[in-house]
């Protein structure tokens, strides 16, 4: 496929179609670097809640976000990533595990019951904490989990600091598990996370044991979660005169059932929440970028693999409504719900500075990517019990591409399963306990914006266009769904949260 340039911020270049990599430029820098460490350090962020469309490096005008501008000029902006649900749990397990939803059993968010709470979600799965220990890594987990008994520190990781019970507020008392014992302590939630991260990545320096390992550091922020509030006052103030610009002012569309979330009838109440959803992000930034300076200050910058991503995406007004796949009944995949951001950088390791990326990928392939450039790829047998769908893209970021890759991605929450590819979004809907919501299909060439359902009266095209994509979408369920964990018997299931929003219609919020 051709090659395309693009100004993109003044210095990312933007290349165009799932087979075209990276400039002839970057491929000469990234010939010109020989020898790759074979085990990079790997430092993963991802965030809870927090959009692509919410970046500088992803098109915004108004957001401010220079640390995380500054990863995707010093690396690969991934600009088709998406989640593989969403919403937040079964995103996570995805990619802790490199599985679907329908593989690892978690469908939607755990709530704060006990039954949800306590459930050993994924007792039985083999995490990429395993692996990279396995493989020699100093581990660690600074901030959210929220994949299951969330207290107790997990298979594979050396070091445990994220929530004692519930992931709120964020800001004031604070409720940690400090592998695995109690501490409470007062202040900002990010800060009191990087702090915690620069702590580990510092110890791993100073301890003589532990700086012979690479090491693998995981974080998660919470700010770009509701509430929409307590952000920091100097972030809030930057965008008091903020246009908000880049949310398209638009009606929610009928063809998508109901939402208890829609955009305020006040329009300073409005503002208000996107102030603080944009703040969020620069309150992001702004903790990556400490972490940042201390691995530059360590020497570490140039030998470790640094991810941002997200759980999953967000609308702040988009369609005419606030939140993510769970905000609607039945449950949505607009674009804004289901893209995420994704840059890579490694310098070090062969990966171009200022790449822009065109291919599908989606939390399955990161699993596959991080284990290849920390070789620790798991072996055949342990793959096998994985069986897990995702593909490494180290290959095609590095300009030498192994193979093909696919030209759609693939989605799925609790009893609907989602699709796109060439243009079109294909969502499936099955019955459960009664209830079945009509299934979905949208030409997106033509309707980007997703207000016009066709599948119930399609013309000849796309009812062969329909029937190819749920021949693959039933085809790719058949290889990647575990009979116990599957979404098409959610009734046998451990229970997850008190709403289903596939089950009843929502009450909107007053």
């Amino acid at each position: 496929m051709g090659i395309n340039r693009r100004d993109l911020l003044k210095s990312i270049t933007a290349v165009a179609g799932a087979g075209a990599l990276c400039s002839d430029k970057a491929k000469a820098d990234a010939n010109a670097k020989n020898d790759p460490p074979s085990k990079p350090n790997v430092l993963v962020f991802l965030t809870d809640d927090h959009a692509q469309w919410l970046q500088e490096a992803y098109g915004n005008t108004e957001v401010q976000t220079p640390n995380l501008t500054r990863l995707a000029r010093n690396g690969v902006r991934l600009s088709n990533a998406f989640t593989t649900c969403p919403i937040c749990s079964p995103s996570r397990a995805s990619f802790f595990t490199g599985r679907m939803p329908s593989q690892h059993g978690i469908h939607d968010w755990l709530d704060e019951i006990k039954q949800s709470y306590e459930s050993p979600w994924l007792k039985d799965q083999t995490l990429i904490s395993e692996l990279l220990k396995e493989a020699g890594y100093h581990t660690g987990l600074v901030g959210k989990w929220h994949c299951g008994q969330d207290r107790y520190p997990h298979a594979g990781f050396d070091e445990w600091f994220t929530f004692w019970e519930t992931q709120y507020p964020h800001a004031g008392k604070q409720n940690f598990s400090d592998n695995g014992k109690q501490l409470q302590v007062e202040g900002f939630q990010s800060s009191l996370f990087t702090d915690r991260a620069v702590s580990f990545l510092k110890s791993h320096r100073e301890n003589a044991t532990e700086a012979k390992k690479p090491f693998f550091l995981f974080i998660s922020y919470t700010d770009t979660h509701i509430p929409h509030e307590q952000m920091p006052s100097d972030l809030v103030d930057r965008y008091q005169s903020a246009t908000f610009r880049d949310i398209p002012v638009e009606p929610f569309p009928v063809s998508h059932g109901s939402t208890n979330v829609p955009i305020s009838t006040d329009p300073a109440a409005e503002h208000a929440m996107r102030q603080q959803y944009y703040a969020a992000a620069s309150s992001i930034d702004r903790e990556v970028g400490r972490v940042l300076e201390t691995l530059a200050t360590l020497g570490y910058m140039d030998d470790t693999l640094i991810v941002y991503t997200s759980d999953h995406g967000l609308n702040a007004g988009q369609h005419g409504m606030w939140e993510k796949g769970n905000a609607t009944s039945p449950q949505n995949f607009f674009d804004e719900s289901i893209r995420i951001p994704c840059t890579l950088s490694w310098p070090a390791g062969e990966i171009p500075r200022g790449l822009d990326c065109d291919l599908p990928v989606n939390h399955c392939d990161l699993f596959a990517t991080v284990l290849d450039a920390a070789g620790a790829t798991p072996a055949a047998a342990t793959a096998k019990k994985i069986n897990s769908p995702g593909q490494s893209y180290l290959s095609h970021l590095r300009g030498k591409p192994e193979g093909v890759w696919r030209d759609s991605v693939i989605c799925e929450y609790g009893n609907a399963r989602m699709m796109r590819q060439d243009g079109y979004k294909l969502i499936l809907r099955y019955p459960y306990n009664g209830v079945h919501w009509a299934s979905e299909f949208y030409d997106l060439k033509a309707d980007p914006r997703e207000t016009t359902n066709l599948y119930a009266n399609p013309s000849a095209e796309y009812s062969r266009i329909i029937a190819r994509m749920s021949k693959a979408i039933d085809d790719y369920f058949v290889i990647y769904t575990v009979p116990e964990h599957d979404g098409m018997h959610l009734e046998t299931q451990p229970v997850t949260s008190t709403f289903i929003p596939w089950l009843q219609p929502l009450e909107p919020k007053k």
